[in-house]
């Protein structure tokens, strides 16, 4: 990996990290196309990068992360149930699942499928919940089941939680927030998880990489959560399912096969 690989990797995690079309399914599409092996090291860069993304969220929402003791406690109960069967499974996502083309190529399709599906069933209602403070604790708890099927790359934690908090009477701004805010304990447990499964050894230019990708996510998250909060409150999601099917299928055609 070159410095250029990296930031272009750094760039698609920002941008998808917290949209429902997947940051690791296309950060292993992006590799793929990059032409970048996936060695130990880049599936380590594709996980710690993300703390980049998730430092974009601790800087935008200072306020409901540190003032309200109510929110954190929702999104403790939600972490529960994805860091227990992250932790069960780590080596069996990592050895078989992470840059698994055709996992993730299958998962985006039916993602898609599921996600457009879904959306023209939802009907936003005004007793819908827009408060994140407000959400019930077992709500929560499903939400954070619901989420950990994104283990499987190409899923996409965020559009698994949107879509969760939104069929269990979350407005779908709040839903997108506190898919956002779930994303800061699940992101760092990941990293941490693999930090100290491989004990921090990098060789110098690996650090190089993982600081040119971390503080890239950083910048570009921050204009991505920015811009797609924007777009939720006027628009659906059913564009983003369009993207996955026909992004998995123009990718198996001119790549894959």
């Amino acid at each position: 990996m070159n410095i250029l690989q990296a930031l272009i990797l750094s760039a698609v995690e920002g941008i998808s990290e917290f949209l429902p079309i997947s940051s690791t399914g296309h950060m292993i599409l992006a590799a793929d196309i990059l032409k970048i092996a996936q060695s130990n090291f880049v599936k380590d860069f594709e996980i710690i990068i993300q703390l980049g993304a998730i430092l974009a969220i601790v800087v935008l929402y200072w306020n409901s992360l540190f003032k309200s003791v109510e929110v954190w406690k929702r999104i403790i109960v939600a972490f529960i149930p994805t860091g227990i069967i992250g932790f069960i499974l780590f080596k069996i996502i990592k050895t078989y699942l992470l840059g698994n083309l055709y996992v993730t190529l299958v998962s985006l399709f039916i993602g898609g499928i599921v996600l457009i599906a879904l959306e023209l069933l939802y009907k936003e209602k005004d007793h819908h919940i827009e408060d994140i403070a407000k959400l019930s604790f077992p709500k929560a708890f499903i939400i954070g089941v619901v989420q950990s099927i994104a283990v499987i790359p190409g899923v996409s934690r965020s559009a698994a939680t949107i879509v969760g908090a939104m069929f269990l009477g979350t407005k779908r701004k709040a839903a997108a927030e506190f898919s956002f805010l779930l994303a800061v304990p699940t992101m760092l447990a990941a990293t941490g998880l693999d930090l100290v499964k491989t004990k921090f050894n990098y060789a110098p230019a690996e650090w190089v990489m993982l600081a040119i990708g971390f503080i890239g996510a950083f910048i570009v998250a921050l204009i991505s959560v920015k811009l797609f909060l924007k777009f939720v409150q006027k628009n659906n999601f059913i564009i983003f399912g369009a993207y996955r099917i026909i992004a998995s299928i123009l990718f198996y055609l001119i790549v894959i096969r």
